[in-house]
């Protein structure tokens, strides 16, 4: 039943829909379900981005996550230790904001699929490209935890390869601040929100909105970039209908 109002959906956009996009990959850190407390899950924050992300899926869109870790862990925590061990336990952080993701949005009606880089069956299918997008197909909201199962990658990296292999159409990428700017507005009070700019301005440049490798596969693969803050979760939603809310990356100069 649930396949069938999804193609009804997916119907209905094609005739007269009114988002921008048709298959997204929502790239959010661990520390956007952390809300201010900045550590753990917050259930409000939570709450509220699970309710646009199931908002996005009912418009009729594909849509896939992949979420960081760094409410639990980061590598600065694992100072002393071997950088892969560090790394991997940074992984199975994911792992955790997965399960979490996956619980509130099935909580609202809508079936989802946890694919892990590494194997943990027991709570989490194997990242196999061809389920991935028969999930899609289906109507489920993909979550891919466990970065790309290898260390020294970030999930900025998996974010790339995965809207690569899924053939998504953007990344939205939910960030802390609203945008990309010329510096850190943080640091820097003469810094300025750009509207767009380009891959190479990024490489160029060294503007901070994703790792360099992320960037290069992004640019490779013509895979646009919608970079927005997350401070208020409906952004989601207006990012999918193409609304002006942050800076579009891609390869136009």
């Amino acid at each position: 039943m649930i396949e069938y109002e999804w193609i009804l959906k997916k119907i209905n956009i094609k005739i007269g829909g009114n988002t921008l996009y048709r298959r997204v990959l929502l790239k959010l850190s661990g520390e956007a379900l952390a809300g201010e407390e900045k550590n753990g899950i917050d259930q409000k924050t939570i709450s509220a981005i699970c309710d646009a992300i199931v908002k996005v899926h009912e418009l009729g869109v594909d849509v896939a996550i992949v979420v960081g870790g760094g409410n639990f862990w980061r590598g600065k925590y694992g100072q002393g230790m071997v950088r892969t061990t560090a790394d991997y336990m940074g992984m199975l952080a994911t792992a955790m904001n997965g399960l979490a993701l996956q619980d509130a949005i099935e909580k609202r009606g809508i079936p989802t699929r946890l694919q892990t880089a590494i194997e943990m069956r027991q709570i989490a299918e194997p990242f196999v490209q061809r389920r991935a997008m028969r999930h899609l197909e289906k109507g489920r909201i993909l979550i891919f935890s466990c970065g790309i199962g290898s260390p020294f990658f970030s999930t900025d990296t998996t974010a790339a390869l995965r809207a690569a292999e899924i053939g998504a159409d953007v990344i939205l990428v939910a960030k802390t601040i609203d945008g990309v700017y010329t510096a850190d507005p943080k640091v820097d009070p003469n810094a300025k929100k750009l509207e767009h700019v380009s891959y190479q301005e990024i490489l160029e440049k060294d503007l901070k909105v994703m790792d360099s490798t992320a960037i290069s596969l992004c640019k490779d693969n013509n895979i646009p970039l919608e970079v927005f803050a997350m401070s208020d979760a409906e952004n989601i939603i207006k990012a999918v209908k193409g609304e002006k809310i942050g800076t579009k990356v891609d390869n136009n100069q």
